[in-house]
């Protein structure tokens, strides 16, 4: 896919499923047009104005209810301050059943590192169980979650 509507569709195209994990990090905005051709620069010209429109929601859309829905849904919250309140927001605006939160500020070298510190929320409301997982590979970050999944389908 590349674009977030095509990816919502190969996403519809999978239900039901019995868990979907969304860790994409899909765009907030795509442009409303695009050019047939290179926009060139252009002496005296100002520069190009670019419209923009929402992507779809993807998580927010698989985990609406309805009989397509699967019993669990993972979503993930890359944040800068405020992680565990901002990730408890997007799990009740969500409607997710879990959130694997981390802090991507500057510094914490989570973008193009090995590395990561996670949270992960459990629940609806305003109150999520949060468990704090400590610094990590990406890898066992993943490994783990798969863990947690597991323990709990069991």
């Amino acid at each position: 896919v590349t674009t977030a509507a095509e990816m919502l569709a190969a996403c519809r195209e999978e239900l039901p499923c019995d868990i979907a994990v969304c860790a994409a990090a899909v765009a907030d905005w795509t442009p409303e047009k695009f050019a047939a051709e290179k926009i060139k620069k252009s002496d005296g010209k100002k520069t190009p104005a670019i419209a923009l429109k929402e992507n779809p929601d993807i998580l927010q859309t698989i985990a609406a209810p309805g009989n397509m829905r699967p019993p669990l849904v993972i979503g993930f919250a890359a944040e800068t301050g405020d992680v565990i309140e901002r990730a408890t927001v997007k799990l009740e605006k969500k409607g997710c059943d879990w959130i694997v939160a981390n802090d991507v500020s500057e510094g914490t070298d989570t973008f193009g590192g090995d590395e990561n510190t996670v949270h992960l929320l459990k629940g609806s409301g305003k109150k999520p169980s949060v468990t704090d997982w400590p610094r990590m590979s990406k890898s066992a970050v993943a490994q783990k979650l798969v863990d947690e999944i597991i323990t709990t389908l069991i």
